[in-house]
């Protein structure tokens, strides 16, 4: 989701394959306007898209989303849960339009998908045991530790800990972050890796775990960004680019904060960096 993590008009790097038409002759943002529907692909995970307990679709992303497509002329969005690991092989398959689900923008996923510009930048942090008895504080502590890790299907989180030197075998892949706080409360694991904001969140009220300091994760010595933004096919450049004009006109008006603050956002979450960036980092 996290992981999760985070392409202006331009096209994004391993993306430069992509054709400059939209899908088809008339291109989706057209198709979905004549529709008046857009199916957007969600994980379950609080606070980036989830279906609340009213059975609502809800979190930063969809909130977004719902803002950005009613000025595209489409009026209504209908989520699509998934698990995250299926959320781009479900994107390209067609099972849904776009991928709302604060997906981080990482150079392996534009080589599959194309993004919007991020909407967010975020740091880590671990679900431990109360008291934080092992001292984890980032991923070279569970090296020198030898603590049992678990993060989440998908998540960046897993590939900061190998380049960190955390064996990918030896970490607990978990549906998400909900089985992480349950892992660590059984004593199943030591740690759980995830995004600041999903840790902080999923442990309130837990008497038995607690969220450490958010940290920068640091790769091959240079700061992992994690960065979330929306997915599109690689053919959806039409949509992609409107979605991108409207996130701006957000962003500048100080509107996208008012819209995220609700789920724990603060003006320290928002960037103004592009996908084009995180594509080519």
């Amino acid at each position: 989701m996290a992981a999760l993590g985070a392409a202006g008009a331009a096209g994004t790097a391993g993306c430069s394959r992509v054709p400059a038409t939209g899908e088809g002759g008339e291109g989706l943002l057209e198709r979905l306007r004549a529709q008046g529907t857009v199916r957007v692909g969600i994980a379950g995970e609080v606070p980036y898209g989830y279906i609340d307990k009213n059975g609502e679709l809800t979190g930063e992303a969809p909130e977004i989303a719902k803002v950005v497509f009613k000025r595209l002329g489409v009026e209504n969005v209908v989520p699509v849960p998934t698990e995250f690991g299926s959320l781009i092989p479900g994107l390209r398959s067609q099972q849904f339009d776009v991928v709302s689900a604060g997906m981080y923008i990482t150079p392996e996923r534009c080589e599959q998908v194309i993004f919007s510009d991020p909407e967010y930048i975020m740091l880590d942090s671990f679900i431990v045991p109360k008291g934080n008895p092992k001292g984890l504080r980032g991923y070279r502590d569970i090296v020198e530790k030898g603590a049992r890790m678990a993060s989440g299907t998908a998540y960046a989180q897993i590939d900061y800990a190998v380049a960190n030197g955390i064996a990918r075998d030896d970490i607990l892949i978990l549906p998400d972050q909900v089985a992480g706080l349950a892992a660590v409360e059984q004593g199943r694991v030591d740690v759980f890796a995830g995004t600041s904001l999903t840790v902080r969140q999923v442990v309130e009220g837990s008497d038995r775990a607690e969220a450490t300091e958010p940290f920068q994760p640091v790769v091959d010595g240079e700061p992992a960004i994690g960065a979330g933004g929306f997915a599109f096919r690689p053919t959806a450049t039409d949509l992609r680019d409107a979605f991108n004009r409207e996130l701006r006109r957000l962003k500048a008006d100080g509107e996208l904060l008012e819209i995220v603050r609700p789920f724990g956002f603060t003006e320290t979450e928002m960037t103004d960096l592009t996908a084009k960036e995180l594509c080519a980092s």
